[in-house]
């Protein structure tokens, strides 16, 4: 068990009080505050001790990172019963639990629908990846480079965990921190959003979506938020007023870390853009997409697992998968995707080989097109259907590759990097406070296969 002691009640929230000001302290702030701090540790305690099976110091660290205020929560770790309470200085507590295929959610409200589902589990196979386990591919070569580039990340305390290669489809190099491996589900945070474009791709390829439908919800058939297309909400243009700003009362923050059904709140704004003209980048839209699949894959989270299993995980070998529910029921497809390296090099190969892998087609060539075509918007074109693109604006987003090089993305700079110029996938996950040298790194790993057009310049 990590006990954190704290000094008191008063010197708490003096602290608190000393954070919040930097920050434009408000009531609103001060009174959620407890609440999201809570939910916020008990929630990425979890599942960094259970999912990612971190040590208890590493899941509290990784946790702090965040901010100095949560070194105030006093973390209980129960490993046999496999959960995690957390307690601000008796103000609030919140207590998130461990469930076998489905990874940690906070207990609030009614969590029936999580205590009764069951993820069926399919065996592993011994063919190479992606396939199955298999690596007869590796290059030594660069695999002693790709540790090499791993072990100088960490000596700059960049905490990068896992670094992996793909080229013409075949696994040539991986590396991992200690405590790390190739079945070590790790956080992916924002690239979930990109495994849930996919996930609505499939649903419009079985014809079980009409992209052009509208309303998307019926909830909004009756005012102007009738008018928001699928496509906006893939391009994070959908005009809603829900922006991505993390601190205590914030829509996202609540929807994450506070709300039972998170994606209630994005359903509720209010439009404040028409659909379309504006990028505004936002978890809300993302979970909107969430529930829509949800809905469609037969309205609960048995039904939505049993999908998720039959038409993603299985057909593409993904077996260290864990995407994680709401307390409601409703997969957080903004941000609590959990994954090995190996797996969330899977997603980016089928992205790479258009739409199929394994023989299974997931989405259609014409769709994958459409996912890395640069938006419309008046503010921000370099974004498609819930991944980052190298093109469209002025300046490129990754000056050192190519074009038409795309990716997901997640905080604490999690990648997944397609290079479709190099035939090539690079994943990189890590738990990076700072900025880091993505452009730099991937251009780097880029020059050193044997194959790549970039390797010759």
């Amino acid at each position: 068990m990590v006990k954190k002691s704290v000094v008191g009640i008063a010197t708490g929230l003096m602290v608190l009080l000393a954070v919040g000001a930097g920050q434009g302290i408000t009531p609103t702030y001060l009174s959620n505050a407890p609440a999201m701090l809570t939910g916020m540790g008990a929630k990425l305690a979890c599942s960094g001790r259970y999912v990612s099976r971190l040590s208890e110091e590493q899941a509290f660290t990784d946790l702090q990172s965040y901010s100095g205020v949560l070194a105030l929560l006093d973390l209980s770790f129960d490993d046999a019963h496999k959960s995690v309470r957390a307690d601000f200085l008796g103000l609030e507590t919140a207590e998130a639990q461990y469930r076998p295929g489905l990874g940690c959610s906070l207990n609030i409200g009614k969590t029936a629908m999580l205590d009764q589902a069951v993820l069926k589990t399919t065996s592993r196979r011994a063919e190479d990846w992606p396939a199955g386990d298999g690596a007869s591919n590796i290059n030594p070569q660069l695999q002693a480079r790709l540790g090499a580039l791993l072990q100088a990340d960490n000596e700059q305390g960049l905490q990068t965990r896992a670094l992996l290669v793909v080229q013409n489809g075949q696994l040539i190099a991986e590396s991992y921190a200690p405590g790390v491996g190739q079945q070590t589900p790790l956080l992916g945070w924002s690239m979930a959003k990109s495994v849930t474009a996919l996930m609505i791709g499939h649903l419009e390829m079985t014809g079980k979506l009409n992209p052009d439908q509208v309303p998307v919800f019926e909830d909004w058939s009756a005012d102007e938020r009738r008018h928001i297309e699928l496509q906006d909400l893939l391009h994070m243009s959908s005009g809603l007023d829900f922006p991505e700003v993390y601190e205590p009362g914030a829509g996202a923050t609540d929807m994450l870390f506070v709300a039972h059904r998170g994606s209630d709140l994005p359903l509720a704004a209010d439009l404040v853009h028409p659909p379309g003209s504006v990028f505004e980048y936002s978890s809300g839209t993302t979970n909107l997409l969430s529930r829509l699949i949800f809905n469609l894959s037969g309205g609960t989270l048995q039904s939505n697992l049993d999908w998720l299993q039959h038409r993603l995980m299985s057909p593409l070998g993904l077996h260290d998968f864990v995407f994680e529910p709401d307390p409601s029921g409703i997969l957080v497809g903004s941000s609590y995707l959990y994954a090995s390296a190996r797996d969330w090099a899977r997603i980016g190969q089928l992205m790479l080989n258009q739409g199929e892998l394994n023989g299974h087609r997931l989405v259609t060539r014409e769709w994958v097109a459409r996912a890395v075509e640069p938006n419309a918007t008046g503010n921000k074109k370099s974004y498609g259907y819930q991944f980052w693109l190298n093109r469209g604006d002025d300046t490129p987003r990754w000056a050192d590759l190519p074009a038409d090089s795309f990716a997901a993305l997640g905080n604490r700079k999690q990648v997944v990097m397609v290079v479709p110029e190099a035939n090539a996938v690079i994943v990189r996950l890590g738990w990076t406070t700072g900025e880091y040298p993505t452009s730099q790194n991937m251009a780097e790993i880029l020059s050193w296969l044997p194959e790549s057009k970039m390797a010759a310049q």
